[in-house]
């Protein structure tokens, strides 16, 4: 697989200031390799003609262009970008370093009105736009969603997510399409029937599951209290899931889990999608694998497992919402005082499933990827806390105080059609996720 390619393009003209030029062009270079680990590629000098960016832009492919005006410069330069290149593209402007009466010396903000002017009429849409000198902390944070946007773009793009049987009646809303997902967001979408990995977990004999049993047991409070016959078909079928998503090359994944899971193998598969949660494999349940998406997202941005559930409980006073499920929220999002607790599943009374409250987080993202009346993709991105409070039903759960109103959000989210299925991202992502929607054409609510 290919690196992900960040390519700072410094234009100009050499009838500026080129002293003042010469130093936002050095000061940008340092941040850009700072927050990129080094993992930008950038022209020995400013391109300060047309003929020095083409030759500067020849060789290269990039996944996101970061365009600067370090002097004014013309539409053409922007124009030379956008023939060459369809990836996102931000545009930063530099502050003009001194206003004293005398010569202007840079004017990058109406070279920034040039290049804005010829995306947009060239049809390209919204693109992320900074503004700011290189030592700006806001110049610095917004360069970073930015980068963080596009790399989770060029992510989707070599996603491999698996669709495990498939949704109960009722649920059609976590339904995906192979076409509309590689369309969108460039996934590859592979399908399978329960029944396969149900079978090659009964396959596994005790001992070739020991392995898995273990991992589990360092990670689960509890798991050997529950009844053995289940625990170790829990092993056999955590190991199935394991060996597939190793084998197939799986980023993400959505699995069926009742009725079958009760029925037909007689053990939920609960826990082992909590396992591959806290392995950086996204697992969503009830076969949602526009939620499965969404949880990558949300993993990709925040560098942690993400919380899947259904908002099931509002407090007006509190000014929460309660995220809920039956028990496959990661082990790591355990709060400290119970540990990653197991248990029995709340209906079917069989486990193992986790039950415990989730640890508190002062900035996390309510996100999902949804669809519109006509069928078309958007986002839901709301800002929130999530506090310190125990378990607040069997399963897991979280309580998250919302940024804005909760019996307005509530409300209007209802009203709009939006999925009952949620992520919650232990971070501050709504930037990211704002211009990574834009990026991707698809409406941020």
């Amino acid at each position: 697989m290919s690196e992900f390619q960040i390519v700072y393009v410094p234009v100009g003209v050499p009838t500026f200031h080129l002293e003042s030029a010469q130093k936002a062009f050095v000061d940008s270079i340092y941040l850009l390799k700072e927050i990129t680990a080094g993992q930008v590629i950038f022209p020995e000098k400013m391109l300060l003609s047309i003929n020095d960016l083409q030759t500067f832009l020849e060789p290269l492919s990039p996944d996101l262009v970061i365009f600067q005006n370090v002097t004014f410069a013309n539409a053409a330069y922007m124009v030379e970008v956008l023939r060459r290149f369809s990836c996102p593209i931000v545009v930063w402007t530099l502050r003009e370093p001194m206003i004293d009466g005398g010569r202007l010396r840079l004017n990058s903000l109406t070279g920034a009105y040039a290049a804005g002017n010829a995306i947009r009429t060239s049809g390209r849409g919204a693109f992320p736009y900074v503004f700011g000198a290189p030592e700006e902390e806001a110049v610095k944070r917004s360069l970073t969603a930015a980068i963080a946007a596009a790399r989770v773009k060029w992510d989707l793009r070599h996603l491999r997510l698996l669709s495990v049987g498939h949704t109960p009646d009722g649920f059609g809303f976590g339904r995906a399409l192979d076409g509309e997902m590689q369309r969108q967001f460039g996934v590859v979408m592979e399908s399978i029937e329960a029944r396969e990995l149900i079978n090659r977990a009964k396959a596994y004999s005790v001992k070739e599951a020991e392995e898995y049993l273990a991992l589990a047991g360092e990670k689960m409070v509890g798991l050997g209290q529950i009844d053995e016959k289940n625990r170790l078909d829990f092993a056999r079928l955590y190991k199935a899931y394991a060996e597939y998503v190793k084998e197939h090359q799986i980023g993400a994944l959505s699995s069926r889990c009742w009725p079958d899971f009760f029925t037909d193998f007689g053990t939920p598969v609960c826990a082992v999608l909590a396992m591959l949660n806290d392995m950086g494999i996204p697992a969503g349940c009830e076969a949602d694998s526009i939620g499965a998406l969404s949880m990558y997202i949300g993993m990709k941005l925040s560098k942690n497992p993400v919380f899947f559930g259904d908002p099931v409980s509002m407090d007006e006073t509190e000014n929460t919402i309660t995220y809920w499920h039956c028990g496959t929220a990661a082990c790591s999002l355990a709060r400290e005082e119970s540990g990653a607790a197991v248990g029995v599943h709340c209906n079917r009374k069989i486990g193992p499933t986790l039950d415990f409250g989730c640890r508190p987080c002062d900035n996390v993202t309510i996100f999902r990827v949804g669809k519109d009346a006509d069928g078309k993709f958007r986002f839901f991105v709301k800002a929130g806390e999530a506090l310190d409070k125990p378990k607040q039903f069997t399963g897991t759960s979280v309580v998250v105080r919302m940024a804005e109103p909760v019996e307005r959000l509530v409300k209007e989210s209802v009203r709009a059609g939006w999925e009952p299925h949620f992520c919650v991202i232990y971070g501050d992502c709504v930037e990211e996720l704002t211009l990574l929607g834009e990026m991707l054409g698809v409406p941020v609510e």
